[in-house]
């Protein structure tokens, strides 16, 4: 099979983390993320697409009841007709990462209850040896079973090996207004950020 680059999958994978991030700061919650709704452009980023069942939260703590979504990308609580909030499009995002490096989804079956099952027990095969622990840990942080134990869309960007790529696809002022007050406390990124972009004017 002709797997992705680890570099060129978190690549990918920091730009839809991005775009989530924008999603539930507004309260968003998508319900359908999957392979289908996300669109690269011509120019090579991403987009995030197809908010015909995405529901606004009225808050954080708000939770949805409606069994919605692409069987695949279910989280073990859409299924189990539990409530459910935005741990959800994290779980769906982990399946998403899977799928992106593994080429099929981490749950598969030939019927929709022995699916059902699989994904409520939560057990998938390891990732292709190639890639590194890296991408093993981030599959595993967002497919907890517990939604509570999954991290938030802000606690994955402050995971290494996405926050150094967030830099690529922010630039100044938007760098700057998106994630200080989220992800940079107490680091000295943005001295870092005008050296790179003054070393790239000259």
């Amino acid at each position: 099979m002709d797997y992705m680059s680890e570099d060129e999958l978190l690549n990918q994978f920091t730009q839809i983390c991005l775009a989530m991030k924008h999603v539930h700061d507004k309260k968003i919650l998508h319900r359908d993320l999957k392979s289908q709704n996300i669109f690269m452009t011509k120019r090579g980023m991403i987009k995030l697409g197809d908010f015909g069942i995405a529901r606004v939260l009225s808050n954080t703590r708000s939770k949805a009841k409606t069994v919605v979504g692409t069987p695949y990308y279910l989280s073990p609580e859409i299924i189990k007709s539990e409530s459910y909030n935005f741990k959800s499009d994290i779980w769906s995002l982990g399946v998403l990462l899977y799928e992106m490096a593994a080429l099929q989804p981490p749950f598969n079956a030939q019927s929709l209850h022995q699916l059902a099952q699989r994904i409520i027990a939560g057990k998938y095969q390891p990732l292709p040896s190639h890639f590194s622990s890296n991408v093993s840990q981030l599959v595993s942080m967002m497919l907890r079973r517990d939604p509570a134990q999954r991290p938030t869309i802000h606690q994955i960007l402050k995971v290494p090996a996405i926050e150094k790529r967030i830099q690529r696809f922010l630039q100044g002022d938007v760098f700057k207004e998106e994630f200080a007050h989220t992800l940079l406390h107490n680091q000295n990124v943005f001295e870092e950020f005008r050296r790179i972009q003054t070393e790239k004017k000259q």
